[in-house]
């Protein structure tokens, strides 16, 4: 450590045993002498969680902590082994987070520094308005720590209050002061005034309830407003009061049955971006999105799935209840500053049973040191969680996907503008700009691969889609033999559109033999296996992708809409209702759960699940006015379903749209041979759908028209088995 001193932004802890003077008196130095013997043994086994003792004097102690929750949690455990103890006098605790210069110890002693600043003296005065068994801390240390301890995290309830702003001696600005304890926590009211404090303005009303962003923007405006960290200004934002927190996230109820946590398992909350350019979105989740990726590399380790974990993406969820929530023990979560080619990132992995913290750090580097970041992060959770590398992945993992940090930054603005899933023609032209500039961009040839299946059917024909996907995806193995993923999108061209159903398979088991837990494998291949016959395994497949991104729509809707297919409609039924637990507006799901119900006889129902998802889609696709037209033509109102055939026939005079959309109503207005007509068409165009003709309940009128056993020859299906599907 330099002498100069090194800026830190730290949370202080004064914790001071009450009334040991006046004890001396009455007890003797002999006997209080003990009492602070214990007092101390208490503190330095306490602090061993995270807490660092800078300095005792007497009957005093001051500590650091890398966070402000494992201060709070430090604090209550005192407190809480004092009141078993009745002969140990009450310890009263001040916390304050804020930046200090760290400086040598005597001689150079670097285990033992000198810690300095403004916020140490703030910290101090606050301990000193404290009461016996009291424990005070300013307002930034009481938002950080909130969040983490609601919700029983520390094992007992613990209750807040908030006193308001005080004048502090020394401190020319107003300092608003919070509590935390046990039951019977002081009443809102000012504390024992000492230090010359006084009241600014009159308490509020109301409990500090602040969101994990909201959080975080606290903790870092400290560090802005704070002196000594010159580049750290470049990224300053205006002192603005935090954002209200969002509703707290309901509790899912998952169909699925899985396996409880363990602690080697980690979820990656999405980091929140700190930068002063809100637009550097795209770079926060960018980061979050890769952590994810080097963690899902390490063999030893369960991590969560994206979808699942950009879930909490600004919600106000505890730790706990995430934990139970994704199945993981542990959370990181963090955020990201960027300010040119400057970036500042912190990091801290948590304990989801305790709320402990198991390890926090925080990196000012360069632009150009992202993936050694990166690698850090990714090996240093490993070794907190005690997952051990397996031969050749800290290869892997150390392993820099691009030189070129423009390429890296543009494939991460087309990750985020295809995962909108409404953006998709800017998403390739940042694909393609980042592969311009890197033509060896695995990553980026992958993410074209996805932008092709996105937009197949509904905004270029299958035709023209799967080609230009498996040369994409053909190329991101090229460049990068270990992508799994890319493995799935040649199943998918395999499947959809080469018709070799045997080398389909091959590609599914391959992704799933290279990475076991990816979601998206084994939901593609539930896919695949539903379209082929295969009901039971394909079940089994979809719901493993369930459990390893439960709170991903797009997965639980595909196992609704395999149960669909599999005619086990009351069950469909069921999970599609899941899948809007999720995500109310899951367009997908709301379609699927309009056809489950019509084949139930739930007309009414089915029309109004159908109408809404036809309102979410638009004006994208023409998938759910299909499914909306052939119930309305189903339940007996042809004219209504003629109108909506007619909007989508104008519609594909505007753009591409599958005829296999056109084909559904007209089966279910009885114009057979027009719909023949349309399914030779989709055919042609190699449309999707076609993956699942086989098994679609929606096509059983036509299932012995001689022209449609020739089409199944056609694109390679067996007709003794589909034969007996449409009759169940």
């Amino acid at each position: 450590m330099p002498d100069a001193g090194t800026s830190r932004i730290l949370t202080l802890v004064f914790a001071d045993l009450a009334d040991s003077t006046a004890l001396k008196t009455q007890r003797g130095d002999q006997a209080v002498g003990g009492l602070i013997t214990r007092h101390r043994e208490h503190v330095q086994r306490l602090a061993a969680g995270g807490g660092r003792i800078i300095d005792w004097a007497g009957d005093g102690c001051f500590l650091t902590f890398e966070t402000s929750s494992a201060a709070v949690l430090f604090s209550l455990r005192l407190q809480q082994a004092h009141r078993t103890e009745p002969d140990l006098p009450g310890v009263r605790i001040g916390l304050h987070l804020g930046e200090v210069s760290e400086r040598s110890g005597p001689e150079g002693d670097i285990a033992h520094p000198r810690v300095e600043g403004l916020a140490v003296d703030l910290a101090a005065r606050i301990c000193g308005l404290a009461r016996p068994t009291q424990i005070l801390m300013s307002a930034a240390v009481a938002a950080s720590a909130q969040q983490r301890l609601d919700g029983g995290a520390f094992g007992q309830p613990v209750q807040w209050r908030a006193h308001g702003c005080y004048t502090l001696k020394g401190v020319a600005a107003a300092t608003e002061i919070h509590e935390v304890g046990f039951e019977g926590v002081s009443p809102l009211e000012a504390p024992v005034a000492s230090e010359k404090a006084r009241p600014a303005q009159a308490p509020p009303s109301t409990t500090l309830r602040l969101s994990r962003p909201a959080v975080i923007v606290i903790i870092t405006l400290v560090g802005l407003l704070s002196a000594g960290l010159g580049w750290w200004r470049m990224t300053s934002q205006p002192n603005r009061p935090p954002p209200p927190a969002p509703p707290q996230a309901e509790a899912l109820l998952l169909t699925t049955p899985v396996s409880p946590p363990t602690r080697k398992s980690v979820a990656v909350l999405p980091f929140v971006n700190m930068s002063s350019d809100k637009e550097n979105e795209y770079f926060s989740d960018g980061i979050t999105e890769d952590l994810i990726t080097a963690l899902s590399k390490i063999s030893g380790l369960h991590v969560a799935a994206r979808t699942s974990s950009f879930a909490f993406k600004g919600k106000n969820e505890a730790i706990e209840k995430i934990g139970e929530q994704l199945h993981v023990g542990a959370v990181l979560e963090g955020s990201v500053a960027k300010a040119g080619n400057q970036v500042r990132i912190t990091a801290q992995l948590i304990n989801t049973a305790d709320g402990y913290h198991l390890w926090s750090e925080h990196y000012d580097r360069d632009l150009k040191d992202i993936f050694a970041i990166r690698s850090e992060v990714a090996q240093t959770v490993a070794k907190a969680l005690q997952v051990t590398l397996a031969t050749g992945e800290r290869a892997i993992i150390e392993r820099k996907p691009t030189e070129d940090l423009e390429a890296y930054q543009l494939y991460l603005k087309g990750r985020q503008a295809a995962a909108t899933l409404n953006d998709f023609t800017t998403a390739v032209r940042y694909l393609q700009q980042a592969i311009a500039r890197d033509p060896s961009y695995a990553l980026a040839y992958n993410g074209l691969a996805y932008y092709y299946w996105s937009v197949g059917d509904v905004w270029m024909s299958g035709s023209e889609a799967w080609p230009r996907m498996r040369e994409a995806a053909d190329k991101a193995l090229e460049l990068d033999p270990s992508l799994a993923e890319a493995h799935v999108w040649l199943g998918d061209v395999y499947y959809f559109y080469e018709r070799d159903y045997a080398a389909a398979a091959r590609e599914f088991q391959a992704a799933i033999a290279m990475q076991p837990e990816l979601a998206s494998a084994h939901e593609h291949y539930g896919w695949y296996l539903v379209g082929t016959g295969e009901f039971d395994q394909s079940i089994a497949e979809s719901r493993r992708a369930v459990e390893l991104d439960p709170l991903s729509a797009e997965a639980n809707c595909v196992l609704g809409s395999v149960l669909y297919f599999a005619r086990r409609y009351d069950e469909a039924i069921v999970q599609l209702h899941t899948v809007l637990k999720i995500d109310p507006d899951y367009f997908w799901a709301h379609e699927f759960l309009g056809r489950a119900y019509a084949h139930v006889g739930r007309f009414a129902e089915a029309i109004v699940a159908l109408e809404t998802a036809r309102d979410l889609e638009a004006p994208t696709g023409a998938q759910t006015e299909s499914s909306l037209a052939r119930v309305v033509a189903d339940g007996g109102d042809k004219p209504a379903a003629r109108k909506i055939l007619a909007h989508i026939r104008e519609r594909m005079r505007e753009r591409f749209l599958s005829d296999a959309y056109v084909a559904n109503v007209l089966i279910g207005l009885g114009e057979i041979d027009e719909a023949m007509a349309a399914l030779t068409r989709a055919e042609a165009q190699h449309s999707y759908y076609i993956g699942w003709w086989k098994v679609d309940p929606e096509l059983d009128p036509v299932r012995a028209d001689p022209r449609f056993i020739a089409l199944m020859k056609k694109v390679g299906l067996n007709q003794e088995q589909f034969t007996d599907i449409g009759n169940r």
